[in-house]
């Protein structure tokens, strides 16, 4: 059996997945936005995600605003199966979990 040479190391920053985490987040139909975490400074564009790294294994918190007319365990569902799918697919690690915080309803202007 032949095996690959080594040839280096590969090294993903955390932020990576941040952004990862972020995009796909913000994709699902029903987020409005990201919020900062709770009891956390705002940092550079960092907000709405945090990311542990243990060995080679992920965990997420997602912070989300809805909009009102979602179904928000359906759209937490949702949030969860993509972000799993997005890092373990473009990063190759694995997900650990994937925490989401609905911290906030967005009210449309035609319901007010």
């Amino acid at each position: 059996m032949e095996t690959q040479p080594k040839i280096g190391k590969i090294t993903i920053a955390p932020e990576v997945l941040e952004t990862v985490a972020r995009l796909t987040a913000l994709a699902v139909p029903g987020v409005v936005r990201l919020t900062t975490p709770p009891g956390v400074q705002r940092l550079l564009g960092q907000d709405g995600v945090k990311i542990e790294v243990a060995e080679d294994r992920v965990s997420v918190d997602v912070y989300v605003v809805t909009g009102s007319e979602v179904n928000m365990l359906n759209l937490g569902h949702q949030i969860q199966i993509e972000v799993t799918r997005a890092i373990q697919d473009m990063v190759g690690m694995k997900v650990d979990s994937v925490d989401v915080h609905i911290e906030d309803v967005a009210h449309s202007a035609s319901s007010a």
